[in-house]
């Protein structure tokens, strides 16, 4: 199954009886689609191709400014002014030759997201506005695709993996986008380097049912019970969001975490 090389860049993860070859095997089968890769999406798409996680698609449409090397840690100096997109495979597939790496240099919207997430197993939202956020967890909830939001802002960020059908969503908690402008970016109001590493790290994994709450200042993780909303308007009781159409909150196009 595994080949002697597999069997030796793989060895710690075999050595888990929760992972075993099997495990590994699931990995080396998957496909994940990082949506973003800014600070959230960087370490996320490290430790997934260097887990061996067979197929892992990116989208981004952004450029690398030397305002991201503080906290995008798979890019370098020598990658400003290149296609994030770019650096990112570069540095992926020179991490894991065994991964195959898709790129899309393409901003994420409602006319294309059916189509991209259609060829993943699972869906990472490494973005920064809540339009993208919303877009991608009604695109993930009405294909069924389950998916890894996360935020971060300043000090704090938060993550929590959504199942369709089974787990609270996104809309759950947070019902609309608020006004626009009303919540400043990490480009207004800064975020510290190391915090979106954290969590991107965190999304790179799977938990479900809560959300995680991290605080760089305080040094601080608090785990919030979440569950599913009956009143939530795409996976309630009464849906009445049954289309990306149907969003109106949501904007047409989504941006990468920046």
């Amino acid at each position: 199954m595994f080949t002697d090389e597999q069997m030796r860049r793989y060895s710690r993860h075999m050595l888990l009886k929760e992972v075993g070859g099997k495990g590994q095997k699931k990995l080396m089968d998957g496909r994940v689609l990082i949506i973003g890769v800014g600070g959230l999406g960087s370490p996320a798409a490290l430790y997934l191709a260097a887990a061996g996680v067979g197929s892992i698609g990116i989208a981004d449409a952004d450029i690398v400014d030397i305002s991201n090397l503080h906290r995008q840690v798979i890019h370098t100096t020598k990658d400003i002014g290149r296609l994030k997109i770019a650096s990112a495979q570069e540095k992926m597939e020179a991490m894991n030759p065994d991964v195959t790496v898709t790129s899309y240099q393409t901003l994420v919207s409602v006319t294309n997201i059916m189509d991209l997430i259609g060829e993943y197993d699972f869906v990472i939202d490494a973005t920064d506005n809540f339009e993208s956020k919303f877009l991608i967890n009604d695109a993930c909830l009405l294909a069924g695709k389950p998916f890894s939001h996360a935020g971060v802002l300043q000090f704090a960020g938060q993550t929590m993996t959504v199942k369709p059908g089974e787990s609270a969503c996104y809309r759950c908690i947070f019902h609309s986008p608020p006004p626009r402008d009303s919540v400043p970016t990490c480009a207004e109001a800064g975020v510290i380097g190391v915090l979106p590493g954290v969590i991107g790290a965190i999304q790179a994994t799977e938990a479900t049912g809560r959300m995680l709450m991290y605080d760089v200042q305080e040094m601080f993780f608090r785990n919030v019970p979440i569950r599913r909303n009956p009143h939530c308007p795409i996976c309630g009781e009464n849906p009445t969001i049954h289309d990306l159409c149907d969003g109106k909150n949501v904007a047409p196009v989504c941006a990468p975490e920046g």
